[in-house]
């Protein structure tokens, strides 16, 4: 294993510059030292730790949207009032992710990059239109967090560009819900995650461990904007099926995640739809 210190975002794209993979960018580190004992493929590898980089570390505030760095942490958001009180989608999501120790040291962008179907952070960040801004020697490039996966492990994102940012639009909302759906009410691995809003921009329904990626739900989203009155959480299978495809895992079966996004969305939604 090569590791290398670089003292400024410049000095990272410049290693990243031209090695086609072969280096890799590295965050809180949390992901990459789960599986180290298991990948040893991986200690062969060039990485660059960017820990120390203070340019991409803090949040910020503007008119029009919030600002994460691309070394913005879990708790940095958790510790923001201002966050909590307008996207709490982003509190409830740090807040499952891991135990305290992985909040303080595992980043937003670490979490977009790992393109894990499973991710707490990335269906709160989907569900408020968040943008991925990525940075290279070639310039900067501005990518929606939901056009950013391609498929399973895979993105809009080139071997020699950072996220040095996440742009969150701050709007005003009319409903807000984010459910993780675990083996135990901490500390677990997502078999079905929801991240919910409703805003002037419409609705948006983000699901996880549901697919290849975490993806948003178009086809429930149309049933949500025409106001159609269900009678029980059965009549969002067909819509449910549309949008996602959930495998069996030794996390849990196909089946079951299908009924149990179903019923959640149903009970969450029922009062605010008027539903039955």
């Amino acid at each position: 294993m090569k590791l290398l210190l670089p003292e400024t975002v410049r000095d990272a794209l410049a290693h990243l510059a031209g090695r086609d993979g072969v280096t890799t960018p590295i965050a809180g580190g949390t992901d990459l030292l789960v599986h180290w004992p298991l990948r040893l493929g991986e200690r062969d590898r060039t990485y660059v730790d960017l820990w120390q980089l203070q340019e991409l570390k803090p949040l910020r505030w503007t008119a029009d949207a919030l600002i994460l760095g691309g070394l913005t942490t879990y708790w940095d958001v958790i510790r923001d009032r201002r966050a909590g009180d307008e996207l709490p989608l982003l509190v409830a999501a740090a807040r499952q992710v891991g135990a305290i120790q992985i909040q303080a040291r595992g980043t937003w962008a670490g979490n977009i990059v790992n393109a894990s179907p499973a991710a707490d952070g990335v269906p709160a960040l989907m569900a408020y239109d968040a943008v991925v801004v990525l940075e290279s020697q070639r310039g900067r490039e501005e990518v929606p967090l939901d056009g950013f996966y391609t498929g399973y492990k895979e993105m809009r994102r080139r071997p020699d560009q950072l996220i040095v940012a996440i742009r969150i639009p701050r709007r005003r909302y009319s409903y807000q819900m984010f459910v993780k759906v675990g083996s135990r009410r901490a500390q677990a691995i997502a078999k079905v995650g929801l991240a919910v809003t409703r805003s002037d921009g419409g609705w948006r329904v983000v699901a996880a461990s549901m697919a290849p990626t975490i993806r948003r739900c178009p086809a429930i989203e149309r049933l949500l904007e025409q106001g159609t009155a269900l009678r029980d959480s059965d009549e969002l299978l067909p819509a449910i099926a549309r949008d996602v495809s959930p495998i069996d895992d030794v996390r849990s079966t196909a089946e079951y995640r299908r009924r149990v996004m179903a019923r959640v969305l149903y009970d969450e939604l029922r009062e605010t739809c008027g539903w039955r």
